[in-house]
């Protein structure tokens, strides 16, 4: 078994040049984790803001998605320092931090989450991110630096006056556009084609580019090319339970057509 820690494919992909794809677990089953992973998705986006997903069940889920070669991001709850590096220990790829609103509040996730020089997270090793045990001090903190995912959300509109201070902030590496919620803080939730919420999907990605950041936000189908076409890196598109419901909704529809 080799010792060699574990690159990402997302990062990797976008420091190439190169776009990335997500795929969103509501479901805490690890095999709603395999499935996407098992068909190729870059990434599976794990949840713990909304859904009920305790840290067994998130561990057997990066798991899942390790075996078949791909990353996994876990939108954490928002709480103590212990709620966002946990799942990096679980040897998650990287977090996702919902509802930022200031630049104040990046720096101190980039404190908690980041090694020296970056920032003070407290160092263990003896977890699956630093093969437990297995790799040297020195070598683990440089390689997780490097090599792991720290995502923060922009979904209000409070953090919009400090967006190109929260973008120069070092040691966050993607900035996440929120529609959903951006939407819903407008009093117009739900309507992802609002002009000030298209305003804002533009200014996120074109301030994180402007900063050395990569940016990311969700799509459909039927969006997917004009987000990445406007410089989007990494996007997410589709959901475990999104698929469930088209397919229940198609049967249905042709047995009721047939009955």
């Amino acid at each position: 078994m080799s010792s060699e820690p574990r690159r990402s494919v997302v990062l990797d992909k976008m420091r190439a040049g190169k776009k990335a794809l997500s795929f969103k677990n509501n479901f805490a089953c690890s095999r709603a984790t395999e499935m996407p992973a098992m068909a190729g998705f870059d990434c599976i986006w794990l949840c713990r803001e909304h859904v009920p997903t305790d840290f067994h069940t998130m561990e057997k889920q990066i798991l899942a998605a390790k075996a078949h070669g791909a990353d996994c991001i876990v939108r954490v709850s928002k709480g103590c320092y212990s709620d966002y590096i946990l799942p990096l220990e679980a040897d998650a790829t990287g977090i996702m931090v919902p509802h930022v609103m200031s630049a104040a509040e990046a720096r101190e996730i980039a404190h908690w989450t980041r090694f020296h020089p970056i920032g003070r997270r407290p160092v263990d090793g003896g977890n699956a991110d630093g093969r437990y045990c297995r790799m040297p001090t020195k070598d683990y903190v440089e390689f997780a630096n490097a090599n792991r995912i720290v995502m923060i959300q922009i979904e209000d509109p409070e953090p919009l006056a400090e967006l190109d201070e929260i973008c120069q902030v070092p040691g966050i590496d993607l900035i996440f556009f929120g529609p959903g919620d951006y939407s819903h803080a407008l009093g117009c939730p739900g309507e992802l084609n609002h002009p000030e919420v298209c305003r804002v999907r533009k200014l996120v990605v074109d301030t994180a580019h402007k900063y050395g950041k990569f940016a990311g936000t969700t799509t459909g189908p039927d969006t997917m090319a004009e987000y990445f076409a406007m410089g989007y890196d990494f996007l997410n598109c589709g959901s475990d339970v999104g698929a469930m419901n088209a397919f229940c909704d198609k049967v249905l529809g042709i047995f009721n057509g047939i009955a």
